[in-house]
């Protein structure tokens, strides 16, 4: 179950504004089902079409000048995340930073959580691909939409 996230139509997500995602990733990569329930805010067809906060990122300290710059040259927009009614940036339960790297429109995810993640430095990215099985949506008119991946499509009721 995940409460803060955005999904597109193959029920990939990005998840982290709270800046835990590296321990929910864990979780949801060890969990038997991972479902998604939100709000129609979050249903989205391209993450980054809803959430405009960017692609949460948590990098080792000693490597966020060096990332905040690769993460530029590839086409993102990286502010580092700061900390509200403290001085500095937010540092995780992990004892890292969070980069929140706006790409826009994301048209290929698995590809640019690859990109991110391959990169020294870089411990996990919000985007969770591949991950859910199954998402609900609360409308707007108090309604419940299902969404699954378009793979899973045949023999759903």
């Amino acid at each position: 179950y995940q409460r803060r996230v955005h999904g597109d139509s193959y029920l990939n997500c990005i998840k982290g504004g709270g800046g835990a995602h590296l321990q929910e990733k864990i979780i949801a990569y060890n969990s038997k089902r991972f479902v998604v329930v939100a709000d129609y805010r979050k249903k989205s067809e391209k993450l980054g079409q809803q959430w405009k906060a960017g692609v949460p990122v948590e990098v080792l300290p000693m490597a966020q000048v060096p990332l905040m710059a690769r993460f530029q040259s590839i086409g993102g927009k990286p502010t580092l995340r700061m900390g509200v009614r403290k001085a500095g940036p937010v540092v995780t339960d992990n004892g890292n930073f969070i980069v929140d790297v706006d790409f826009g429109e994301i048209d290929d995810p698995k590809k640019r959580e690859h990109q991110l993640t391959e990169m020294p430095g870089v411990l996990c990215t919000g985007l969770f691909c591949g991950m859910a099985e199954k998402a609900y949506f609360g409308e707007k008119d108090g309604t419940v939409s299902i969404r699954v991946p378009p793979s899973t499509m045949a023999g759903i009721e």
